[in-house]
């Protein structure tokens, strides 16, 4: 086979062909080949697990793998569907919307967000989006500028890096903060270079179950207003927000625009209103955001050469109805308490969970890889931390039925 070298970016790569060509080969790029034929550690969990439930029975394996909802959405939104597609115009239902998204469905999310944090939203600001995975992926393609950094904060969500590394920006880590899973500071200030455009924050967070204080966010913002001031330009957060609803015990989650005026956020109401799959949330851009207008434009830019062409219409229809609702999350707090509560009496050291639905547990032992595989042969299935940028812990996602916590602690107990 004939070997094709490739340049920097890993624009192609010699794949062993599936045709009977002799010498033949494909050109792909090697980033995308490598990317599409390794699945993420999370998804490879969740697979193994419908393939052992189909062996010895659902209620046998404990599936702590994907955050997949398992309340249900709002009875709101089930009626808000209905109405509207009882609309006799298909067309009003189901067309094009503007590509930065229907004006009524921007105002109502601009009202809530009003009401909640005084915040000064304005429909303009907000740009409707398929979820916050796209949206992301379009602020780092806005911000990737000859030479940009990105930092991500750890523990963090995997898919972060090649978010930011696709859109052709260098991904670095700010070692965790244990076990509290605030911010070092310091280290933060390490990382920090001229170089660095965003920072990203998650709260509550993905894989820890941790809130961001306001303290903590305060003297980040400090610390960022210092730097960008020192390197003669802005530094954003880009705020993935996905969990802001998903909090307990009266814990407060700052809207942080209202903190550091350079944000960006990134929401989605997969998790707030039970919709992972139907891909529907927005971009915020604060009106007092360093280059705002430039930066919308150029986050609408990176979209469309991404192939946005609006939101589903239908869905913006049922937010602009249900942009005020909020989760119960009644059965989640059942959960995180009886898991958090259960595997500290057994011994597991966890970081308190305050939100979100996953717990980052320290493994027994100190490698979290071998303590998966372990609780793999006994069908509890949970994420080693090496990919969230923290090895050493495993998360545990306990958005299932209650049941399956209960049952799944003794075999907890017999792997601590």
């Amino acid at each position: 086979m004939k070997a094709i070298p490739a340049d920097r970016s890993g624009s192609a790569v010699a794949i062993p062909c599936s045709t009977n060509m002799d010498g033949g080969f494909m050109m792909v790029n090697e980033v995308a080949f490598g990317l599409g034929s390794n699945r993420s550690c999370i998804r490879e969990l969740f697979e193994y697990g419908r393939m052992r439930a189909a062996v010895v029975g659902d209620e046998n394996v404990y599936d702590y793998s994907l955050g997949n909802p398992s309340i249900p959405a709002p009875a709101a939104v089930d009626q808000a569907i209905r109405d509207i597609l009882a609309d006799t115009s298909s067309l009003a239902v189901h067309g094009y919307t503007s590509a930065v998204g229907d004006l009524a469905t921007r105002q109502a999310i601009a009202d809530d967000l009003n009401d909640r944090y005084d915040a000064g939203v304005r429909a303009q600001d907000l740009f409707i989006g398929c979820g916050a995975a796209p949206e992301l992926v379009a602020v780092f393609r806005a911000l990737a500028v000859p030479g940009a950094e990105v930092l991500a904060v750890a523990p963090y969500f995997p898919e972060y890096k090649p978010f930011v590394e696709g859109a052709g920006a260098s991904f670095k880590v700010v070692p965790a903060d244990v076990p509290g899973f605030q911010i070092r500071m310091d280290e933060l200030e390490k990382a920090l270079t001229k170089d660095t455009v965003a920072i990203i924050l998650n709260s509550p967070n993905n894989p820890a179950g941790t809130v961001y204080t306001r303290q903590t966010l305060q003297e980040l913002a400090a610390l960022l207003e210092k730097k960008a001031a020192d390197y003669g330009h802005p530094i954003y957060i880009v705020a993935d927000e996905p969990y802001r609803e998903l909090a307990y015990d009266g814990v407060e989650v700052p809207f942080i625009p209202t903190i550091y005026g350079d944000t960006v956020v990134c929401y989605s109401y997969s998790k707030s209103l039970s919709l992972p799959g139907e891909r529907i949330g927005y971009v915020y851009v604060p009106e007092k955001c360093s280059d705002h207008d430039a930066l919308y434009a150029a986050i609408a830019g990176a979209a469309r050469a991404g192939g946005h062409v609006c939101a589903p219409s239908l869905w913006q229809k049922v937010i602009a109805r249900c942009a005020s609702l909020r989760p119960d999350l009644e059965a989640y707090d059942r959960n995180r308490k009886t898991l958090y509560e259960g595997l500290v009496a057994l011994g597991y050291e966890v970081a308190k969970p305050d939100g979100a639905f996953y717990l980052f547990v320290k493994a027994p032992g100190g490698d979290a890889n071998a303590f998966s595989e372990k609780a793999k042969e006994k069908d509890l299935l949970v994420v080693p931390g090496d990919g969230f940028g923290c090895p050493g812990y495993f998360r545990v996602c306990y958005c299932v039925s209650y049941e399956k916590i209960v049952k799944s602690l003794p075999v907890f107990a017999a792997l601590v």
